[in-house]
């Protein structure tokens, strides 16, 4: 019997329906991202601020049509040393890390590894001949990963903070549309970034017992909830990542004036 490969191989179905529709998503949201981050206009509309830029660092004074504020900046404009030839963008900082953060992230190695270089595309189909050798080499930089799950949970508080001030527009207490996408893309990310397994190996690895001494650890009970989110970590993985889009992407045509943004302010 012919040996299954990429083209030739005994499963009848459509397998190569999954990783093909899986290659273009990323393609399409983390290509969006990436363009934004580097665009770094209309991320900004009182009290609305996208997350593709937050928490801001620096900000550009001037030349940017809805850019950040410079007082809402951390440490207001970018310095006049700034390369001339990189866009005066707040995501080359602090929010640079989420990308990093997926990037390494578990789900989404074994999501691009299958999608884009066919190791394996999916179950029964052997995919391109290479030699694999784990997270070494090249990949070494994946064991990166415990340690931007510190950088992850920091931006998670900012974007709690941020989602927290859009209910405030000149002093006064309202609720917009805007206000409730933002709170949703925190939920999204908090529920992506408690999902990660490097989170339960933090709350809950290196224990052999959470009951030794006849009492249920509250460590117990923390891993347990993030269980329950690991579970879900690829359905969390995806609506965090397209409703991070769909933030600045919302932002942006309220920004530009495209549409309305209805609130109570």
């Amino acid at each position: 019997m012919a040996e299954a490969t990429l083209s030739r191989t005994r499963r009848i179905d459509a397998w190569w329906v999954q990783p093909a529709l899986t290659a273009l998503g990323l393609a399409v949201f983390f290509g969006y991202l990436t363009y934004r981050a580097f665009q770094a206009t209309y991320v900004w509309y009182e009290p609305y601020i996208s997350p593709t830029v937050a928490p801001p660092l620096f900000t550009a004074a001037s030349g940017y049509p809805g850019g950040v504020p410079v007082e809402h900046a951390w440490l207001g404009a970018f310095p006049s040393f700034w390369p001339s030839f990189l866009p005066q963008s707040p995501a080359f900082f602090i929010p640079a890390f989420a990308i990093m953060f997926r990037f390494t992230c578990y789900y989404y190695r074994g999501a691009y590894y299958k999608a884009f270089v066919f190791a394996p595309p999916t179950c029964a189909v052997r995919g391109a001949t290479k030699r694999y050798k784990g997270e070494t080499a090249l990949l070494v930089f994946q064991n990166l990963h415990r340690y931007t799950l510190y950088a992850a949970l920091f931006l998670l508080v900012c974007l709690w903070w941020e989602a927290g001030v859009a209910f405030f527009k000149g002093g006064k207490f309202g609720v917009g549309v805007g206000t409730i996408v933002m709170v949703l893309n925190a939920a999204f990310l908090s529920a992506y970034t408690f999902g990660c397994h490097s989170w339960r190996h933090l709350i809950g690895g290196k224990v052999d017992c959470f009951s030794c001494d006849g009492r249920v650890s509250p460590r117990y009970k923390l891993w347990k909830g993030s269980s329950w989110f690991n579970e879900r970590h690829m359905l969390f993985a995806w609506c965090s990542l397209v409703w991070v889009c769909f933030t600045d992407f919302y932002i942006q045509l309220v920004a530009r004036g495209v549409i309305p943004d209805l609130n109570t302010w």
